[in-house]
């Protein structure tokens, strides 16, 4: 829940005793993803917009043309769940799947200029947000260090 005055996640009021997790990381990690996730679903209501189809524009990009299992693959998404994501945005027209001309069963992904400028509207709210989390670990000093010590976990 968010306390108007400082806009920031407050928890919930519970009578539970969550002493034996206070020194869990993997807790912390998850109650973090799920507040960067509320303040993001927040911030993008009036666009409608999920975070994967959000980081799926964001990283066509700078990777025109990258072949869709390799997208859903440096994403962390199954294939199958994938698909429909890629489904969701074409539907949109914000990007199109082409047959690679090397070999005729990979689909080859694109943004389309629909989905350029919808992408450029969708920056500045981001920015936001990503400057929301900054302030929240303490500013955009500590992104280095938020960045590499979470990296470990997943490289």
């Amino acid at each position: 829940m968010r306390d108007a005055g400082t806009d920031q996640l407050q928890p919930m009021e519970s009578k539970l005793d969550f002493s034996a997790m206070d020194d869990a990381v993997g807790y912390r990690l998850r109650r973090a993803q799920l507040a960067v996730f509320q303040h993001f679903n927040e911030a993008f209501s009036s666009k409608g917009l999920r975070p994967t189809d959000f980081a799926v524009l964001l990283l066509l990009t700078r990777n025109e043309g990258a072949k869709q299992s390799e997208v859903a693959e440096a994403l962390g998404i199954q294939r199958a769940n994938f698909v429909a994501i890629v489904d969701g945005l074409e539907n949109k027209g914000f990007i199109e799947r082409r047959k690679s001309e090397t070999d005729r069963r990979v689909q080859s992904l694109y943004m389309t200029p629909a989905g350029e400028a919808y992408l450029s509207e969708l920056m500045p709210i981001w920015l936001d947000h990503e400057r929301w989390v900054l302030e929240q670990l303490g500013g955009v000093g500590e992104r280095d260090t938020v960045n590499t010590l979470l990296q470990r976990l997943y490289d």
